[in-house]
């Protein structure tokens, strides 16, 4: 098992895109991607009474979407998978270190088959509304096409990198040649013997750009800020390899359930000034030398906390950069001065820096000559160096999302009391343990802001919740819970705790997404606590006790309760 199928051949989605709908269900999934497969298989595994819908042609979520050349994670495929199933994990192969999208996507459709998920699936509804009744103690939910449910318990899995958005240029759509995004990837664009510009250099433009560099006949790097890269190590998995994969899938699992983020890569105990320079710089080119989030995951500890660590391993990593790159003036522009090392999110790159000594690939700074116009051909530019316009065949914008909260905005979801959600958290997220909103009974968030998937392995991180999910659904069938709202006191309380955590690292410092910063957005400038950077075993220690206390952050009616009032 394992061979990547044809991706372009589950774009048109199976019988679920044209199945029925029934009017009620007791728990209604949005998203069917990594998180919210995993979900309905467990759910199903009670016998719930459980639809899941998507609004895609077929499921896959972030990785039916994301087409682009290039397109793949950064996690190690052995850890970028479900742990609850051994007779999967003996089955399945994968052929990389770091699988591309066509094998993860293959991956996702394997196991929808292998438990019968899809009759349980429906593709092609985009939701687009949902009213809470607090005299039906149900969600009404509602579909673009006009279609709708009522669900009991709606259980969000919609994707935290869902909501593309596009930088704001006059003339974008004058433009006669093909511009897409790169999580709008058409099956048929190929750029082979065109002439291409990259907008945006963020870890899908990295990954974009490394790929049809020598593709393309001549390629434009727009960059809008410079970001910090380190050596994915990409490699093929043997045979052999894994084998003995296979035979340390628990040792495996439990080792990334005790690092921060879930991934292989854990902190050093040491911090950078117990050692000497010579030994630190020694460690960094052994990180710099393999593979994955190790350079930024495996450091020392203080390099992620400090200014003075952090400012020092900058510097060795932009000496890195200087010697990849031919020409020193390139390589300046390719090293950030606004940010250090590790602070925004790192792209994994395989030879990125070496497609800039290409004669046909330019870089261009766009904080030396901004963007004026785009045109029916091309991009005119202004600016002190008199840059003159470029005429291309195709506009690649790599310009990120409104992340985190950007999908629940574009939903008009109405709470109790018709409070909206998108008003709740207009100036930043506000959460229970990043798993319900007051205000919004009967939703639950399983992957979304201040929970522990939004900066970490994913399928590591969204089974912690899944599993607490799936353990909370068992009592509410037991005891007839038929309402569950998060209490403004605990709701307080995880979100203080979210934001004094997270001001601990330099992370929560930096205009990124982790802090709600898009350029592309109207958006004030104050940071926002979007993600938890306390770490898996912090959150998972925190659900649990949640579960045995008997869940005392959450108000629960019971249907016998209110029938007796």
């Amino acid at each position: 098992m394992g061979a990547p199928q044809d991706a372009a051949a589950t774009r048109d989605g199976h019988e679920g895109a044209r199945a029925g709908l029934p009017d009620f269900v007791e728990y209604l999934i949005i998203g069917a991607g990594v998180c919210g497969l995993c979900q309905l298989q467990r759910l199903l595994d009670q016998d719930a009474d459980v639809l899941l819908v998507d609004a895609n042609g077929d499921l896959g979520g972030t990785w039916f979407k994301n087409r682009y050349p290039g397109c793949r994670f950064d996690s190690e495929s052995y850890t970028y998978q479900y742990s609850f199933s051994s007779e999967m994990l003996q089955e399945w192969d994968w052929s990389e270190r770091f699988a591309a999208q066509p094998e993860t996507l293959s991956y996702l459709n394997y196991f929808a088959d292998k438990f019968d998920l899809r009759p349980h699936v429906r593709y092609n509804l985009s939701v687009v509304g949902m009213e809470w009744s607090e005299d039906d103690l149900v969600w009404n939910v509602r579909f673009q096409d006009g279609r709708s449910i009522r669900a009991r318990f709606v259980l969000s899995a919609i994707g935290i990198l869902s909501a593309p958005t596009y930088p704001r240029i006059a003339g974008m759509e004058t433009f006669a040649g093909t511009a897409v995004h790169t999580f709008d990837w058409p099956d048929d664009l190929d750029v082979a013997g065109k002439r291409v510009a990259v907008i945006g250099t963020g870890a899908s433009g990295v990954q974009v750009i490394t790929d049809i560099a020598g593709v393309a006949d001549q390629l434009y790097v727009l960059q809008r800020g410079a970001n910090w890269c380190a050596p994915l190590g990409n490699s093929p998995i043997s045979p052999e390899e894994m084998a003995d994969l296979r035979s340390r899938y628990d040792e495996i699992f439990q080792w990334c359930s005790e690092t921060p983020a879930g991934f292989i890569h854990r902190p050093d105990r040491v911090l950078s000034t117990d050692v000497t320079r010579e030994e630190r710089v020694a460690h960094w080119h052994e990180l710099y030398r393999g593979s994955g989030a190790g350079m930024y995951m495996g450091n020392y500890r203080d390099t992620m906390m400090e200014p003075g660590p952090n400012a020092e391993l900058s510097e060795f990593i932009a000496e890195r950069i200087r010697d990849r790159v031919d020409d020193p003036a390139i390589a300046d522009i390719l090293t950030p001065k606004d940010h250090g090392f590790g602070t925004k999110r790192v792209a994994g790159e395989s030879g990125y820096y070496e497609v800039f000594n290409r004669d046909d690939v330019e870089l261009i700074d766009l904080k030396a000559t901004p963007i004026t116009s785009i045109t029916e051909t091309g991009i005119r530019f202004e600016g002190d160096q008199g840059r003159p316009p470029i005429e291309v065949d195709v506009i690649i914008y790599a310009t990120g999302f409104d992340a985190v909260t950007g999908p629940f905005d574009r939903i008009d979801i109405v709470g109790a009391h018709g409070l909206k959600l998108r008003d709740k958290w207009s100036a930043g997220p506000i959460t229970c343990l990043g798993v319900q909103v007051t205000g919004f009974p009967n939703l639950f968030v399983l992957a979304g802001p201040q929970s522990g998937s939004a900066s970490a392995n994913f399928p590591r991180a969204i089974e912690d919740v899944v599993n607490w999910m799936t353990a909370f659904s068992k009592v509410i069938r037991e005891e007839g819970i038929v309402r569950v709202e998060a209490k403004p006191e605990a709701e307080a309380e995880w979100t203080a705790h979210v934001h004094e955590v997270n001001a601990k690292l330099l992370m929560s410092k930096t205009k990124s997404w982790f802090n709600g910063h898009n350029k592309n957005l109207d958006r004030d400038e104050a940071p926002r606590a979007m993600v938890y950077l306390g770490g898996g075993p912090r959150f998972r220690r925190r659900l649990a006790a949640e579960a045995e206390a008997g869940y005392p952050s959450f108000e629960v009616e019971r249907a016998a309760v209110i029938a007796a009032r």
